[in-house]
């Protein structure tokens, strides 16, 4: 895909760096479909073990929806973005949002879908398009509720307003927060130091939370018990219990 849209590279280490690189200028149908490209690809490399994702300097994904002029387009757009922000949350790898600037509109849609959010000082967040008669339409909405809150959501969603850093990492909508520039190396470290666990287990404890989430606690924790089960068939906890007996370092597989 051209380079406008984004670039991929990946570290020594296994950890894939999703770099997005569309502006007000790029539609979100364009920036949507190289994204649902690159989770596929991401998603089917064995090489890949974790994967950042984040911005340009000039931002994180802020993007046209010109295209979508009527209801039917725009009822469609809205299907492919929520489809691909599912291919991103249920990617079965572990995911970083790294923010460094302003994460606005689909941007911040994307940044919900991954597992958790870093950033630095200067980052920004927020829904600006009612500026312009619109609201999210990738899921947005519906998981920044569930992260941060119905009214909390409201108020984004209402009003257009960014967000500092200082206020996201307040509310929990970033797990943690870095001084300016430094948040993609301090991200890159993060997810490495989770990649050395066992990724076996990283994607049923992901699978877990995400269905459990929604349905009632006693439901929930029937699904805990019985993935916390599945577990013990891999060769990942036979190896991290030896370990721990041994004293030394597990070498997982992700078996």
């Amino acid at each position: 895909m051209p380079d406008r849209l984004g670039t991929i590279c990946t570290t020594p280490n296994g950890v894939a760096i999703l770099t997005l690189t569309g502006k007000h200028t790029v539609s979100s149908r364009d920036l949507l479909e190289y994204l649902y490209r690159q989770i596929a690809i991401m998603a089917g490399a064995e090489e890949i073990k974790g994967i950042l994702v984040t911005g340009s300097e000039s931002g994180f994904c802020l993007c046209s929806t010109e295209g979508a002029a009527s209801p039917q387009k725009a009822s469609h757009l809205s299907d492919f973005g929520q489809k691909t922000m599912f291919s991103l949350e249920k990617i079965g790898k572990p995911t970083i949002a790294v923010i460094e600037g302003e994460c606005s509109g689909v941007g911040l849609e994307i940044a919900l879908s991954c597992d958790f959010i870093v950033a630095s000082q200067p980052a920004r967040f927020g829904f600006p398009g009612i500026a312009i008669g619109q609201i999210p339409f990738c899921g947005g909405s519906q998981r920044l509720a569930r992260l941060v809150g119905k009214s909390k959501t409201k108020e984004l969603i209402y009003s257009g307003d960014l967000i500092d850093a200082e206020e996201a990492y307040r509310i929990a909508l970033i797990n943690r927060l870095y001084p300016a520039g430094e948040a993609v190396v301090k991200a890159e470290k993060l997810i490495e130091h989770i990649c050395s666990r066992s990724a076996n287990a990283i994607r049923i404890g992901g699978e877990v939370v995400n269905a459990g989430y929604d349905i009632d606690l006693q439901t929930a924790c029937m699904l805990e018990r019985d993935a916390f089960a599945l577990c013990f068939s891999s060769f990942d906890q036979r190896e991290g219990m030896q370990a721990f007996l041994d004293k030394r370092t597990p070498h997982f597989k992700g078996e």
